[in-house]
């Protein structure tokens, strides 16, 4: 059993984005520093942390100093090089581990790994080329969306089919990546479990999130969702399963659709997750403070809600709208600190809370 770290120690967090920030603030409430490692200039985790690295993911040195420099490695974002990730585990632990990584940074090898479990997903495909896509559909059907294998996030990398004829231009935007098409669910809305595994095994969920989306991108999350006793179990206990397999260390999002057929896993994501920032107003232990105890090894925090919540996403020029929401009532205000306002861009995010309801 690895001892856990006492306060003081120093945690090393790749990607210096909003998730890095908070994760930041956690650590600090609880008495830990934070080294930052971001290849970009003025991330918005600069602002808290105790310290920050600007490297690329390529700089053998810098990795190994900021290793050197940590007692514990996490991040905020999955799509870290390989190489790198080789490098900084010679020299400190990574927390979650390499195997949630490897799983959830390719499309099918996730779709794969879903389905061994014995959960269910959307219908997909593998697909290279036309070819690969001209019978991917003759299989999966359409309407579909074909997404890159690799790297896609907030509705990047994504390109919709709504009949064959869509065929060629869908692999044009793919520009020759691997890619995976999957078949359409027909769902009643999508939620999603932020859950918790500690170093000795024991494992913790928030209440499921119901979510909105626009453009690809998150927009609301509202607690509670719309979902039966037996609904709010199974995504539970599902969410335990996808960990305990994975013997995960840290927070983990899993977002399902409903369906009348059950519950359908629409993908993982090894990280503190943006429809579990509700937690930050809603719960004593909020997912940020819940996955630094985690990867230290401290027990976990009990993860019941108080207050019922909708969280909000500031999405580019929504930031405008930070005078009406200070003026408004029970809400609680989450700003990145980003300094340039990009169309598409989370540039904070509103928690408007009320008593709990259930």
């Amino acid at each position: 059993m690895t001892e856990p770290l006492k306060a003081g120690a120093t945690i090393g967090i790749l990607g210096g984005g909003q998730l890095g920030r908070m994760l930041s603030v956690a650590a600090a409430r609880l008495g830990f520093k934070t080294h930052i490692y971001e290849p970009g200039a003025t991330p918005p985790a600069e602002h808290v942390a105790y310290r920050l690295t600007t490297a690329s993911y390529e700089d053998e040195d810098a990795l190994i100093a900021f290793a050197n420099s940590v007692d514990v490695i996490t991040y905020e974002f999955e799509n870290i090089p390989t190489s790198a990730l080789d490098i900084l585990e010679a020299h400190r632990p990574i927390r979650p581990g390499r195997e949630a990584l490897r799983v959830s940074q390719d499309r099918l090898t996730e779709k794969s790994f879903l389905q061994e479990l014995g959960l269910k997903t959307a219908p997909y495909a593998a697909v290279q080329t036309q070819d690969d896509l001209t019978a991917a559909v003759d299989q999966v059907g359409a309407p579909a969306i074909l997404k890159t294998r690799r790297f896609g996030y907030d509705g990047k990398g994504q390109a919709r089919l709504q009949t064959p004829d869509d065929i060629p231009q869908a692999i044009a935007d793919m520009a020759g990546a691997p890619a995976l098409l999957e078949g359409f669910v027909d769902f009643t809305h999508e939620v999603s479990v932020i859950a918790a595994r500690g170093l000795t095994g024991d494992v913790a969920c928030f209440d499921p999130g119901e979510n909105v989306h626009r453009d690809g991108i998150l927009h609301t999350t509202t607690v509670p969702a719309t979902l039966t006793a037996g609904q709010r179990m199974d995504a539970v206990l599902l969410a335990a399963r996808i960990l305990n397999e994975l013997e995960y260390v840290g927070v983990m999002g899993v977002e399902l659709f409903v369906t009348s057929q059950g519950l359908i896993v629409n993908e993982i994501a090894p990280r503190v997750h943006n429809s579990g920032h509700w937690t930050q107003n809603g719960c004593a232990v909020d997912q940020f403070e819940q996955h630094i105890r985690a990867i230290v090894g401290w027990p976990l925090g009990d993860g019941q809600r108080h207050t019922d919540v909708v969280m909000e996403n500031l999405i580019g020029q929504d930031i405008n709208h930070v005078p009406q929401i200070l003026r408004e009532s029970n809400n609680a205000l989450h700003l990145y600190g980003k300094e340039e306002i990009k169309e598409g861009r989370k540039m904070g995010h509103v928690n408007r809370i009320k008593p709990a309801s259930t």
